[in-house]
């Protein structure tokens, strides 16, 4: 791999004429992004313009030090969704210190970020499974779309879960003001329909004008629609966020890691899928470093959260990215925005703001996916596949339910548990299976999973079995139990094929050790055969006389034990 400088690295090679394609993407980009960030905001319970504040430095620095030519990089609903669900158990909305801590969640994700980074931690995004990534986002859209229907309706808004907040809007359908509802519904249909039939046009940007039009043309404000009012214009303040105290940011710690961890999984998954189409690398852990510098940059700006954005990244690289040019054009246009244009969009109504992030999170809601898991869930499946699809979908199924139920953090803390527990209770069940011969019986053959060749007839009196794994303390007991029911039967001899199990450790030697004995008693001998030199070592090591015999290849253990050995010296 060619060596880049760490600063700016992924623009190495940069090509002249790759400019105008960049700038053209970094223009198309900021007409998504600014009323999004605006958006996104509300979501996390702040000013708008604290997502245009965040916008800008998370650009600049994620391209000094991230590894994709492509992510873009900014407020997104479920970190912000996350930042509110955050914050909100330390203030109320509307609280003095809400901002604050807002700032300082930013803050804090930020420095574990790049002290993460540093540590070379990327791969602990691996850790949530895709399934549990899933539910957890789905649960998440569905309340974020909860919290933005009564905007959409003119109906004061609620706090609490997901059903919580949709009782509410059930039982205030009364209150609907029909104008702010037929701005929400139209703005709704152009973002929508400009995404399905015209996607070269920003939608989200024709609906803001729009939006704003219609208010300034027929004073719509003064006949109860809401509109977002008075926007800050100018560069933010930086620094740290004034009024609190180190505890604060402490406490902040845990909750910031769980941001970060989905923020990060969100974002990777988007720079892998664009740097697969374009041929280069992403290195995990400059990216895990570049979220945490983006969101230290958000912090000291007076910002919010931020991750990488999947929707965003899929518009610049359509519209011809080709590297972080775009997203420095995007932050230059922002600063121009912040400077120039923010009383443009105080008159923006704020149905037209909850149709825009209805419109942003509703393709989240993949219950697409779902109905896959679930398919594959009512499939009849053999050994461990059939339990592993089934944790699939209810691993996927209990982190939307927690998100639903309990709200957004006490939900990524049941997604993690549920990744966690499917990762452990996979490792201690792994696939134990009969296996057959096909091919010549005379020479050496293939041997193959007896479940999906029903119609080869197993070695007369010798039962061959594999495991499909390592063998350890987690697992061997399982292991031990499987192998037992297969030889239930009586065979003459088990012979096991260590060719999938690459390692062993001291507890399932003894393991084998005592099953060996324990079959050598029933008159079978075990013998193990294709093993990988560590598990050789650990069995030669931890052999305590019992017999266990191991041999080259499944062939030679069944031609000696057809042949009734003694145990060879080994």
């Amino acid at each position: 791999m060619t060596r880049v400088n760490f600063l700016f690295g992924s623009l190495a090679g940069y090509r002249p004429q790759w400019l105008r394609r960049d700038l053209v993407a970094g223009l198309t980009v900021w007409a998504v992004l600014v009323p999004e960030s605006l958006a996104y905001a509300t979501i996390a319970g702040v000013s708008p313009v604290v997502g245009l504040y965040a916008a800008v430095p998370a650009l600049v620095l994620y391209a000094a030090i991230g590894s994709s030519r492509h992510l873009v990089v900014g407020p997104m609903s479920a970190t912000a969704a996350l930042s509110a669900g955050i914050v909100g158990t330390f203030v109320a909305a509307g609280d003095d210190r809400y901002a604050a801590l807002t700032t300082a969640l930013a803050l804090v994700t930020g420095v574990i970020g790049v002290a993460a980074g540093l540590a070379r931690l990327g791969f602990l995004a691996s850790f949530i499974s895709e399934p549990v990534l899933k539910g957890f986002i789905v649960g998440l859209a569905l309340t974020i779309v909860a919290g933005q229907l009564p905007k959409l309706f003119g109906i004061e808004g609620s706090d609490g879960d997901f059903f919580a907040k949709l009782w509410h809007l059930l039982t205030s359908l009364d209150q609907t003001s029909g104008t702010t509802l037929a701005i929400g519904v139209l703005s709704l249909v152009v973002v929508l329909g400009l995404r399905r039939w015209l996607p070269i046009v920003p939608g989200s940007l024709v609906a803001v004008l729009l939006g704003i039009a219609a208010v300034a043309l027929f004073d719509l404000d003064q006949h109860g629609v809401a509109i977002v009012g008075p926007i800050q214009s100018g560069l933010p303040t930086f620094g740290l966020p004034s009024g609190l105290a180190w505890d604060d940011y402490l406490a902040l710690v845990g909750p910031a890691g769980g941001v970060l961890l989905v923020g990060f999984a969100e974002g990777l998954a988007a720079a892998k899928t664009y740097a697969a189409r374009a041929g280069y690398d992403i290195d995990a852990n400059r990216e895990l470093a570049g979220l945490g510098v983006a969101n230290l940059g958000a912090g000291v700006a007076s910002g919010m959260v931020v991750n990488g954005s999947l929707s965003k990244t899929a518009v610049n690289s359509g519209a011809g990215a080709r590297s972080q040019i775009s997203g420095l054009t995007v932050a230059a246009l922002t600063v121009v925005t912040l400077l120039f244009l923010t009383g443009l969009f105080e008159e923006l109504p704020e149905a037209t703001l909850a149709a825009i992030v209805i419109a942003a999170v509703i393709e989240l809601v993949d219950i697409a996916a779902l109905r896959r898991l679930y398919r594959v869930w009512t499939q009849r499946l053999g050994g461990i596949y059939g339990p592993a699809a089934r944790a699939d979908f209810l691993a996927a199924i209990a982190a939307m339910l927690g998100v639903l139920v309990f709200d957004t953090l006490p939900g990524l803390v049941i997604g993690i548990a549920v990744s966690m527990t499917l990762l452990l209770y996979r490792a201690s069940r792994p696939h134990v299976t009969r296996l057959v011969r096909i091919g010549d019986t005379d020479r050496p053959g293939l041997w193959v999973d007896a479940d999906r060749h029903p119609d080869v007839r197993p070695e007369d009196g010798i039962l061959v079995i594999r495991v499909e794994s390592g063998l350890f303390f987690a697992n061997a007991d399982h292991v031990r139990d499987s192998i037992r029911a297969l030889a239930a039967p009586g065979p003459v001899a088990v012979v096991l094929d260590g060719e999938s199990s690459p390692f062993i450790d001291v507890t399932a030697a003894g393991m084998l050790d005592q099953l060996s004995r324990e079959l050598a008693a029933r008159g079978v001998r075990l013998y193990f055969a294709r093993n990988i030199g560590q598990v050789r070592d650990v069995l030669h090591h931890t052999d305590n006389g019992s017999g266990l015999v191991i041999y080259r290849n499944i062939d030679a253990a069944i031609a000696a034990a057809r042949a009734h050995p003694q145990r060879p010296d080994n």
